[in-house]
């Protein structure tokens, strides 16, 4: 079973006009909220985790995206928190770009093949050029969280 976005993702977690000054900031905030959300896990622990899969390599996959990403223990399943930024930062990616929508995904530690599974599922999300604008002209954070679910783009329903 592959998992969607809708799986992983929920509305509370969905923001728009986040505000980070930096790539180092941006981590600190996902790691902290997530810590807020996973209990028996340090903020100080997601944060280095991010970071150290950061050192691998950006997570910056182009397009203004960034899909920082890691295993942790004690996660109970697989969670996402996506932000569109209020001011695009620098995130070393790929192309060069600056970064203004970022999709964290945490998973369990044992969890490889569904780490894999909704990497490529958020990788062909956000390729799609539909998707990003639509994620970035949203109004408000409950359209967002309804584009960023949505299956196919552009929508065959109104909002």
């Amino acid at each position: 079973m592959t998992l969607s976005i809708a799986d992983i993702l929920e509305p509370e977690r969905a923001l728009i006009r986040v505000s980070v000054s930096s790539k180092k900031k941006l981590l600190e905030l996902l790691a902290a909220m997530a810590a807020d959300i996973l209990k028996d896990v340090s903020a100080d622990d997601i944060y280095d985790r991010l970071l150290s899969r950061e050192r691998l390599g950006s997570t910056g996959i182009g397009e203004g995206i960034a899909i920082p990403h890691c295993r942790l223990m004690n996660c109970p399943a697989a969670m996402g928190i996506l932000f569109h930024l209020e001011t695009s930062i620098d995130f070393d990616s790929i192309d060069g770009q600056p970064v203004d929508l970022v999709f964290a995904l945490l998973v369990p530690e044992e969890a490889n093949d569904e780490h894999l599974q909704v990497l490529a599922t958020l990788a062909r999300q956000f390729s799609s050029e539909d998707y990003r604008k639509a994620l970035r002209c949203a109004p408000d954070e409950r359209r967002f969280y309804a584009r960023a679910i949505a299956d196919e783009y552009p929508p065959q329903t109104s909002e």
